[in-house]
């Protein structure tokens, strides 16, 4: 009974009637180029609630019961779209769903857009893949460990697209591959480069801080995205010698204290749904306040390295262990871990590794404490060209 499907719970006309009311509430259909079409909030508008109450009077204890079985059975996508859908029929259901569902970090399932904003788990890495299109220099984040075991069923998360400009380079990340705009309202953030391409900025178009109400909500069409909200710098060594080597990268994770990686430390993790009761002139208030002036400068953020690579003299190259999820040699791969000489905490456990696997496909592999956007943007640093750093 546990992998009881939606359909065989509610019924499958129900269940049809159910998705075409919420496809046809949001205005889009729930194709692969969106993680999920509910504009980041679930909650049904005033007239879906009135038409709505064959759901909402459904008894407590039968409700628990049919969410806990979606949530447990439904554990993949496409399939855990059956539970987004739960969330959207009506208040008491987003009620039990947020009571349910949990972080990534938890359960190490991505569900709602919010987990792309949520830590990874701590014990297993979340496999992904990043699939480059340099027609249109375009970079799409799959879930999933390759496309050819993911197939048809592989889920998009974010997509990001490189612009090129006088003094930068900029990569503009969004939760719709056809909406790759600041303008959109599913606009996430950006990744900028310095003029040599040596120091790279995450920008995070809605930034939160457990100690502070988010500066602005997710996806909302009044975000302004102009904000500074800085969340991570991204640096790569110099190479002035032109020695042959690896490239030397660390990472300042501004959002993310050095605490969260000691015993019992938590990084800042978004709410799934996030109280949508609030003002918007109290989210407004920060607004224009750049992020390094805000909390995030008062503590020691986190710094992450790259693993330095073993010199393989029978192979005549540069070599790490990926464990089988790396196949092609690049100067793009890497794997980072906690910096333990600016940190003071003693971890050599990979906390994000990237490599390539074949023409314009690469594997990303994250876990806690970084996020899939915080995670997907360093990786993209590393497609951009570094003539200085090789």
């Amino acid at each position: 009974m546990l992998n009881m499907s939606f359909s065989c719970l509610v019924g499958d006309s129900s269940t049809k009637e159910l998705s075409n009311r919420i496809q046809m509430r949001n205005g889009v259909s729930r194709g692969r180029s969106h993680i999920v079409p509910e504009n980041f909030d679930p909650r049904p508008s005033p007239s879906s609630i009135q038409g709505s109450s064959k759901w909402d009077d459904l008894p407590l204890e039968l409700l628990l019961d049919i969410i806990r079985r979606v949530e447990a059975g439904e554990t993949s996508w496409p399939a855990r779209r059956d539970v987004v859908a739960c969330a959207a029929v009506c208040r008491s259901w987003r009620d039990t769903v947020k009571q349910l569902v949990r972080t990534p970090e938890q359960c190490g399932l991505i569900t709602f857009p919010m987990s792309l904003k949520q830590p990874g788990p701590r014990n297993e890495p979340i496999q992904c893949f990043i699939r480059r299109d340099r027609a249109t220099s375009t970079y799409l984040l799959y879930l999933g460990l390759t496309p050819a075991l993911a197939g048809d069923a592989s889920k998009l998360l974010l997509a990001a697209k490189k612009v090129r400009k006088a003094t930068r380079t900029e990569f503009l990340i969004s939760l719709a591959v056809d909406r790759l705009s600041r303008a959109s309202n599913t606009y996430v953030g950006k990744l900028s480069s310095n003029f040599l391409g040596t120091k790279f900025s995450v920008y995070d178009a809605q930034p939160y801080d457990s100690t502070n109400k988010p500066i602005t909500k997710f996806g909302s069409k009044n975000s302004s995205p102009a904000v500074k909200s800085k969340v991570a710098v991204i640096s790569y060594e110099l190479n002035v010698l032109r020695t042959k080597g690896p490239r030397r990268m660390h990472c300042t994770m501004i959002s993310i204290p050095s605490s969260a990686v000691e015993e019992d430390g938590t990084a800042p993790t978004p709410p799934t749904f996030p109280d949508q009761t609030n003002d918007d002139s109290t989210g407004n208030k920060h607004e224009n306040e750049p992020l390094e002036s805000s909390v995030f400068e008062k503590r020691d953020p986190l710094i992450l390295r790259n693993k330095t690579p073993r010199w393989h003299e029978q192979l005549q190259c540069w070599c790490l262990n990926f464990k089988g999820r790396v196949t092609v040699a690049s100067v793009k791969n890497f794997q980072l871990a906690v910096d333990s000489s600016r940190n003071g905490v003693a971890q050599d456990d990979v906390i994000l590794q990237f490599g390539k696997i074949g023409k314009d496909i690469f594997t990303m592999d994250y876990r806690y404490p970084l996020s899939a956007f915080q995670a997907f943007a360093i990786c993209l640093s590393s497609f951009d060209t570094k003539p200085a750093c090789e």
